[in-house]
């Protein structure tokens, strides 16, 4: 998703919904202060608090829009200032005052800061931040030495911003996580309808003179005859391609990330060789996936090699509760007991390099049953984790 993505989505609504809290909370707090200055320990303190909110404020709002600025050093910065602002009213609130419960000068704008960071990193770093100003509301009890400990007023404004930096940072994940989602959605559909029309112009086109070429080299035989198998191969193989399920879209995946395993399979279907695979996706590991494939790759050119042009190969995908198993059948003449024996001693590592190293190093096993006249079987077992 680009900047201008971004800009527009859910994210860049929750920071503007949070500005106009950060307005409506400071007007607040200056409508408290302005109310019960005459009864503060320190009047002119109150005013200053207020100015501090108010600069913050002013700084914070076009801060916060912008994702760049929007780091570490900006939330914790948040946080400070917050924490600064309601430790400030044990130095401008009587004793008594707080004792009472009387509210703390900042008010509810404090919790701006919590939500800042749920929206940020989730209901962790929301219940993080409200802990820490928590503790700042009992160090203004603790350093005016109220007797009777913390009041209900206090008491109730910290179980609302722990309820506030859980709930909020947990709803705002769901969200985030419900938007992306719909972002892949609308985007395999645009994928789809753009494989369609792909698929009606080489219909049209393509697919048609490869049809006729196969025929035509059917018909004059000899060499043509060679060249129109290729084009029946080139012929079914697009085929393939344009009528399969589409590969998941997007960038390419890092290496922790998982991928549907059916498209890369799918990739060597042609006249010759069949692939079966499950209507849902098998996902694996983008590395694993990669590995599988390189190792089908490395078993269809052995039964190309062995086997000769006119051979048939299967591909048979399932998909396991704790594994997934890939099986590549042949109707060739097959090998003899010991034939691979002979061919690693020979220094013919083929299948011991290309096919079982790679699903060995996976954590997975190789099967091969093969017998003179009954074809070659690989099956390889792959672990999910």
């Amino acid at each position: 998703m680009s900047e201008a993505d971004r800009g527009m989505g859910l994210e860049a609504a929750l920071w503007r919904a949070l500005a106009v809290y950060r307005g409506l909370a400071l007007v607040y707090a200056g409508a408290v202060i302005a109310m019960n200055f005459d009864g503060y320990a320190r009047p002119a303190g109150g005013w200053v608090v207020l100015a501090v909110m108010a600069v913050w404020t002013a700084y914070t709002v076009p801060a916060f829009r912008d994702p760049r600025r929007r780091g570490w050093p900006l939330l914790a910065a948040d946080l400070a200032v917050a924490s600064g602002c309601l430790v400030a009213t044990a130095w401008v609130e009587t004793p008594a005052n707080i004792a009472d419960g009387r509210p703390t000068l900042p008010v509810s704008w404090v919790a701006a800061a919590v939500l800042s960071w749920a929206v940020a990193g989730g209901r962790r770093l929301g219940v993080a931040a409200a802990l820490v100003l928590a503790v700042a509301n009992l160090l203004v009890h603790a350093i005016v030495g109220t007797s009777g400990g913390i009041s209900r007023t206090t008491f109730n404004g910290i179980v609302l911003l722990l309820l506030a930096g859980l709930v909020v940072g947990h709803v705002v994940r769901l969200a985030l996580d419900a938007e992306a989602r719909l972002a892949r959605a609308v985007e395999l559909e645009s994928a789809t309808r753009e494989r369609e029309r792909l698929a009606r112009r080489i219909h049209d086109s393509v697919l048609q003179v490869l049809a006729m070429v196969r025929r035509r080299g059917d018909e004059l035989g000899g060499a043509a005859a060679e060249l129109g198998r290729l084009a029946g191969e080139q012929e079914a193989a697009l085929r393939t391609l344009i009528g399969g399920a589409p590969a998941v879209p997007a960038a390419a995946p890092d290496a922790g990330d998982d991928v549907d395993l059916r498209p890369l399979l799918t990739g060597h279907a042609s006249s010759s060789v069949t692939v079966s695979t499950p209507a849902t996706e098998v996902r694996l590991p983008a590395h694993a996936a990669r590995e599988v494939e390189a190792a089908v790759a490395a078993a269809l050119d052995n039964v190309r090699r062995h086997c000769g042009d006119g051979a048939r190969a299967w591909i048979l995908l399932e998909d396991g509760e704790r594994a997934v198993t890939v099986s590549v059948r042949d109707d060739g003449p097959g090998m003899p007991a010991g034939r691979l024996d002979e061919a690693a001693a020979d220094g013919r590592l083929g299948v011991a390099q290309s096919i079982r190293g790679r699903v060995r190093d996976l954590g997975g096993t190789v099967e091969i049953s093969s017998a003179e006249g009954a074809g070659t079987e690989i099956e390889m077992t792959v672990p999910r984790s």
